[in-house]
């Protein structure tokens, strides 16, 4: 039955889907054009507010990039190879490796969303070398698990709501993780997208004659040989002393920081990932080379995420977004707000990709709605929360790390995307309303 669904959504987004880049420009017109029709902004302030917000996501972009760079550069270590070849080795079949990269992609990006996009993406690569299996569906199982990210332990919304001094702690306090990330609502969509995901994913299998193979030889990194050291230049490069030592380092500030109580983020990700990728490469040429190869992957995120910050300022500043959740949870009574805010939300991530500034966006509409409706503030935060990761199933902005270190376009995976946005829509609806 899904094999059947699926095949369709798959030759319709690969007929129509452009590329990502083309993607963000046509949201980038769609954005300037409703704030210009329906909230009344002129198109030079359009302009102005597009411009202005251009360049105000170089930070995070630095940070994305460095999720694909330095989780690749770990990845490529041959400690790290024989471990996820290890891991691999348990798939005797494309059903089964399709069910393990999606169980191993649903629980990494349940402890990190970062450390989930990377490890999903290169656990695929390493299937591909070892099973024969349809690639665009391997490589969509492990995007697919990216669905939980925001009912996990690194979700941006119940970490920030259980913070003291939030933004938003005069409407709300501070709402503990008890009644958000570990709520029973909560937990039971998150048991259910656990049991969901894979064996949608298994049920997508293409027939042999529709299934689209990688050539294993294409995702094998070579293994360079030791060059001969016969300049003082060449043994610094190949030093393992060097290594060891800003190794050693890193590790003694990593101990130092998670003894004082911190948690993960993504800066301490990306540091976690740095350090190992020093130290199990062993000398600095080495960890050069595994950064050649990373690098070619970034592509997307560099040109893109600019013009994402682009339309986010033009939505929060012309109002645009305000207005699309206000809309929405007009229709709402105490109930049904929790729908209204999720359903608000996913519309929302299409021209705000980012959960923490989607709920700079929806916050101060969602939460005096819910104070006034007399609805569950933690549960109303929490759909947010999910709406933001349910239709990133069908937006291009975080599959770009996974598809640079794949190798795939956007339109290879997400005709089986749609189908998990389908069926995630109803499995949250669900289990934020009736639960």
């Amino acid at each position: 039955m899904l094999n059947f669904l699926s095949r369709p959504m798959v030759r319709l987004v690969d007929r129509y889907l452009p590329d990502p880049f083309v993607f963000v420009l046509v949201l980038t017109l769609i954005a300037g054009l409703a704030a210009v029709f329906t909230q009344g902004t002129g198109p030079v302030e359009v302009v102005t507010m597009w411009g202005d917000g251009f360049w105000t996501l170089l930070t995070f972009s630095m940070q994305m990039l460095l999720v694909l760079v330095t989780g690749y550069m770990m990845a490529s270590t041959p400690l790290v190879r024989r471990g996820l070849s290890a891991l691999a080795g348990m798939a005797s079949s494309p059903g089964s490796a399709i069910l393990l990269v999606s169980f191993v992609s649903l629980a990494a990006s349940w402890i990190n969303w970062g450390f989930g996009l990377v490890v999903g993406a290169l656990f695929a690569r390493e299937l591909a070398r070892t099973i024969r299996v349809d690639y665009r569906l391997l490589v969509a199982s492990a995007y697919s698990g990216f669905i939980i990210w925001h009912g996990g332990l690194a979700g941006s919304v119940p970490l920030s709501i259980a913070t003291e001094g939030h933004p938003f702690a005069d409407i709300t306090g501070v709402i503990p993780t008890s009644d958000t990330i570990f709520a029973v609502y909560n937990l039971a969509i998150v048991i259910a997208l656990f049991i969901v995901v894979p064996f949608v994913n298994r049920a997508m299998l293409p027939r042999e004659e529709d299934a689209i193979y990688v050539d294993p030889a294409l995702l094998v990194e070579d293994d360079a040989e030791q060059p001969a050291l016969s300049t003082p230049a060449e043994r610094m490069e190949n030093s393992y002393v060097l290594s060891m030592l800003i190794g050693a380092a890193g590790l003694a500030w990593l101990i130092q920081y998670f003894a004082a109580g911190n948690g993960l983020s993504l800066n301490v990700i990306n540091f976690l990932f740095l350090t190992l990728a020093i130290l199990l490469h062993g000398t600095p040429r080495r960890l050069l080379n595994a950064l050649t190869d990373a690098v070619k992957g970034g592509a997307g995120i560099v040109i893109q995420f600019p013009f994402y910050a682009g339309i986010m300022a033009i939505m929060v500043q012309s109002g645009l977004a305000a207005s699309i959740s206000e809309g929405l949870v007009g229709l709402a009574t105490a109930a049904s707000l929790p729908f209204w805010s999720f359903i608000s939300a996913g519309i929302v991530n299409f021209f705000v990709p980012s959960g923490g500034g989607q709920w700079a966006v929806q916050a101060p509409v969602i939460l005096p709605a819910a104070q006034a409706l007399g609805a569950d503030l933690a549960r109303t935060s929490m759909a947010v929360a999910w709406g933001d990761a349910w239709t990133n199933m069908v937006q291009p902005f975080w599959a770009l790390p996974i598809l640079g270190i794949a190798g795939l376009r956007a339109k290879d995976i997400m005709g089986f995307c749609v189908v998990h946005l389908i069926l995630s829509g109803i499995i949250i609806s669900i289990g934020l309303t009736f639960i």
